[in-house]
């Protein structure tokens, strides 16, 4: 669960916190950034955008550590909790990329999409930082699944949590999206189970046109 700045002290979930209590969520978390990492091929210069407390970016360069890899996050007190665990992270807005134009080969943009007032405005400055063919991976939740899943896991407070989510996405809307900027559908999945309704995320592999 992503640091909110708009919860107060006591009402944050944190992230580490979370995934180091172990069980199905931890396995889950696992699984997720298994499927997404997959689809990273050769792509050296690769940038976790909302990069949270850092676990994926974790996984990245324990996966690939020979690549240029980099994460941002918005809040001031995720880059802390990343650099605490020792990983490589800037502050950074993804409405302003900091980066030249073509410079990146792959962006990872994980359970972000989804707080945006205006993601038709970061998906055009991911566009403009990627080089051509560049990889982008998105992912979003399914806020119906997951409160289900945690209420039958007798997670009350996670299930009554508000991740401060703006839109709710879906495979169509994603993908309605996403051509309108530039980009190509290489190929879409909803986790863990292929039926979107029933799964808890899904993924879009896009590539840069």
């Amino acid at each position: 669960m992503p640091v909110d700045y708009r919860m107060k002290e006591g009402e944050i979930l944190y992230q580490w916190d979370q995934y180091e209590k172990g069980g199905l969520g931890r396995w889950y978390w696992d699984y997720r950034d298994e499927v997404t990492i997959s689809h990273i091929n050769h792509e050296q210069r690769i940038l976790d955008i909302g990069c949270g407390e850092g676990i994926t970016l974790d996984r990245l360069i324990n996966h690939f550590p020979d690549r240029h890899i980099l994460g941002l996050d918005l809040l001031s007190e995720n880059v802390a909790v990343c650099k605490n665990h020792g990983l490589p992270v800037v502050q950074g807005d993804v409405y302003n990329l900091a980066f030249a134009d073509g410079s990146l080969d792959c962006c990872l943009f994980m359970e972000v999409i989804e707080h945006l007032d205006q993601p038709e405005r970061a998906l055009c400055e991911i566009h403009r930082v990627l080089k051509t063919d560049g990889l982008l991976l998105i992912m979003f939740p399914n806020d119906l699944m997951f409160a289900f899943a945690r209420l039958a896991t007798l997670k009350i407070k996670e299930a009554f949590y508000d991740p401060g989510h703006v839109r709710r996405w879906s495979p169509r809307s994603i993908r309605d999206e996403v051509v309108g900027h530039g980009f190509e559908i290489v190929k879409q999945i909803s986790l863990p189970f292929r039926f979107w309704p029933l799964s808890l995320h899904h993924l879009a592999v896009l590539r840069k046109i």
